[in-house]
């Protein structure tokens, strides 16, 4: 067997990707639509690019992997604490943006006219946010401290508990059962699935963290990737794919005291497979198609961004927030992404309408450009639309919150000078706010000449405080 062509391929197509995805990012675009439009010009179809694979079938099972391995860190970075401290306000805030976007997008989806089980594909597609768009916005964009952001990421994690769901019943109308009891007996597996998942990352956390006892980092990274892959296989198995199957095992291990640990070894995995599951979907659209579903991507655009201002606004009035928070929400929530490729997947699997694989990677090719965009002018767009004048005025931002870089700085130089003062360093802060009110200033941090020192001592505390399992997470996807 011979693999040299086709690694040779790969490596280019990376390298590629790096080049594009740099100057992407140097006008605030994410990596998702850069590896597509990748794997699109390396596209057979395309005839662009002079090299091609001969083994594609590697190429897919990896994408696979690529796409466990996404649904997994999703699940390792749901916030139960957060959802059931906050489970009313998050629910209805959370459920009111879904429901809104999904019975439109059901209607929009048999006004196309490709058939029901398309219709419900297409609702899925154009409904829910890519979250790691929009986190990854959030934290670029320097919102962490805007009024409206608890209640944008409260959106993303109802997002995500609807998006179990959705899948477990999705995988069931893609089955092709028409009998009413088996498909009743394939819905209760499913959703005794979900359950059973659910309690353990709930309340079996501590017991599933004595499977991880080791401090081995290499047998740590087989069990929890065997892991992931084995109940990527059981959801398929099950019947609720193997992407829900993965996402559920990784809510159960981030439950355990190893999540930062499983994390920082899982997201570098997940950026390198991930890209090889958009890199695989961009191989296979055929860009002769796109004629054909040109109109329908156009109306979902404008009906995405138009239910969206609907909706953003909406769950702006219901957490008694101003115009401009909804202005903002509309612009971040409007992001589309990884959830309606994996879709667009499992609908190609299933054998339904072969459109729906151009529709879903035109419609998030332009949602993931033009969304981002938006929400770097959202603040200047609100300024405009509401006359208020300058847009940091408008922004809805707390006049005297410091940006996240300040608390991340503070936080850093308040525990280096606990522990070269040979003080204790609180094991568990509460937050950034706490350390700097406790620490004394850095002697001359705050001149001119002691910007140095103060990076110094930030880089070398941020290096400590390592140790105890703070990271910050890279949420590109």
């Amino acid at each position: 067997m011979h693999l040299g062509p086709d690694l040779l391929v790969l490596g280019v197509l990376f390298v590629i990707a790096y080049v594009l995805g740099r100057l992407g990012k140097s006008v605030g675009l994410p990596a998702i639509p850069v590896y597509m439009v990748v794997g699109l010009i390396a596209s057979p179809y395309f005839g662009w690019f002079p090299l091609d694979f001969g083994h594609s079938e590697y190429i897919e099972l990896i994408a696979v992997i690529g796409l466990i391995l996404l649904l997994f860190n999703l699940g390792l970075e749901f916030d139960q604490d957060e959802f059931f401290s906050n489970a009313g306000r998050l629910i209805i805030s959370g459920g009111s943006y879904i429901l809104i976007n999904m019975a439109v997008g059901f209607a929009f989806g048999f006004l196309v006219g490709w058939g029901t089980r398309e219709a419900l594909i297409i609702a899925g597609i154009t409904a829910t946010s890519s979250s790691a768009i929009v986190t990854k916005l959030l934290i670029e964009l320097n919102r962490l401290a805007n009024r409206e952001t608890p209640m944008i990421l409260g959106v993303t994690v109802v997002e995500d508990i609807f998006i179990a769901i959705y899948l477990a019943i999705v995988s069931v109308v893609l089955s092709g059962e028409t009998e009413i009891w088996p498909v009743i007996g394939r819905l209760g597996i499913s959703f005794l699935f979900l359950v059973v998942m659910f309690s353990i990352a709930r309340w079996g956390g501590r017991f599933v963290s004595r499977l991880f006892r080791t401090k081995d980092d290499e047998l740590f990274t087989i069990l929890f990737f065997g892991l992931a892959v084995m109940f990527g296989g059981l959801g398929e198995i099950l019947g609720v794919t193997d992407a829900i199957g993965a996402f559920l095992i990784g809510l159960v291990l981030g439950a355990t005291r190893y999540r930062n640990r499983i994390e920082h070894i899982a997201i570098p995995l997940r950026d390198v497979f991930g890209a090889f599951f958009f890199l695989n979907f961009g191989l296979g659209l055929d860009p002769s198609k796109f004629p054909e579903v040109i109109v329908p991507v156009v109306l979902a655009v404008v009906m995405t961004f138009v239910l969206n201002i609907i909706a953003g606004q909406f769950v702006a009035w219901l957490n008694k927030l101003g115009p401009q928070a909804g202005i903002n929400t509309t612009a971040i929530l409007a992001n589309r992404g990884e959830f309606a490729l994996i879709l667009a997947t499992l609908a190609l699997a299933a054998g339904l309408d072969e459109r729906i694989q151009p529709f879903a990677g035109l419609y998030v090719l332009i949602m993931a450009i033009v969304g981002p965009i938006l929400a770097v002018n959202s603040e200047r767009i609100g300024a405009f639309v509401l006359r208020t004048g300058s847009p940091k005025k408008a922004g809805g931002r707390k006049a005297d919150a410091p940006s996240a870089r300040d608390l991340e700085a503070d936080e850093a130089i308040a525990l280096m000078e606990a522990a070269t003062s040979g003080g204790s360093v609180p094991a568990e802060p509460s937050g950034a706010s706490e350390l700097v009110t406790a620490a004394e200033p850095v002697s001359g941090a705050s001149e001119g000449g002691g910007t140095a020192e103060r990076d110094r001592l930030i880089e070398q505390a941020m290096q400590q405080s390592d140790d105890d399992g703070r990271r910050a997470r890279d949420d590109e996807y």
